[in-house]
C-alpha cells in the first residue's frame, strides 16, 4: 500500500473530499450498495445517503464488495429519498437524478457551469433510482436536471453499480479536485 501511496483510513478521514454527495433511492442489491461505497472511496466523495429500503452496513454481501470502503466514506440513512434530497437542497447542492427522462443531458454534454451553484459553489448531489423502477417521480420533481449515460447498444440501461462509476468519474473531471 506504501507503494501505491494510498491513504490510510484515518488520512482518508481527514483528506478534503470531493464536493459530491451520492443518493441512492430504494436500491435492492447490497452488491450495488457496496460497490458504490467503493467507487466513492475512490473518488473521495464526501457522503451516500443511503434512503428508503436501500441496505445499510454493516452487512457480509455490502462489505463482500465495498472491502473496506464502509469504514472510510461517510453515509447517513434517511428513510425517504425526498427527505434526503430535501434536506441537501436546503444546503445548496445541486441536485441531479441519473435518469432517462424527456430533457436529460448527456452526461458529456454537462457543462461545468451547470454543476456549479449561482454563487459559485460546487456542491452536488447526485441520486441513483431503483434498479428497476428508476428514481421516484417525486424525487425528479425536486432535482436541478437529469443526467443520462449516452449508451448506442440495444439495451438502454446500465447496472446502477456501473451507472455511478460512470457518472462519478466524469464529476471527479469536471469539478474542483482536492490535493491527491
Amino acid at each position: 500500500m506504501d507503494e501505491l501511496n494510498r491513504k490510510s483510513v484515518n488520512e482518508f478521514r481527514e483528506a478534503q473530499k470531493m464536493p459530491i454527495v451520492v443518493v441512492l433511492d430504494n436500491i435492492r442489491s447490497m452488491h450495488n450498495v457496496g460497490s458504490v461505497f467503493r467507487t466513492a472511496d475512490a473518488f473521495l466523495i464526501e457522503c451516500i445517503y443511503l434512503c428508503g429500503y436501500t441496505p445499510r452496513p454493516p452487512h457480509r454481501d455490502i462489505h463482500k464488495t465495498a472491502l473496506g470502503a464502509t469504514e472510510t466514506v461517510q453515509w447517513q440513512y434517511t428513510a425517504t429519498t425526498v427527505e434526503a434530497v430535501a434536506g441537501l437542497l436546503e444546503q445548496q447542492y445541486n441536485i441531479w437524478a441519473v435518469e432517462q427522462t424527456e430533457g436529460s443531458v448527456p452526461l458529456n454534454d454537462i457543462p461545468v457551469q451547470k454543476l456549479v451553484q449561482p454563487t459559485g459553489q460546487q456542491r452536488i448531489a447526485v441520486v441513483f433510482g431503483n434498479e428497476v423502477s428508476g428514481v421516484e417521480d417525486n424525487v425528479l420533481r425536486l432535482c436541478h436536471g437529469c443526467i443520462e449515460i449516452p449508451q448506442a447498444g440495444m439495451k438502454h440501461s446500465l447496472n446502477i453499480s456501473v451507472a455511478a462509476g460512470i457518472v462519478l468519474w466524469e464529476l471527479f473531471q469536471k469539478t474542483t479536485v482536492p490535493a491527491r
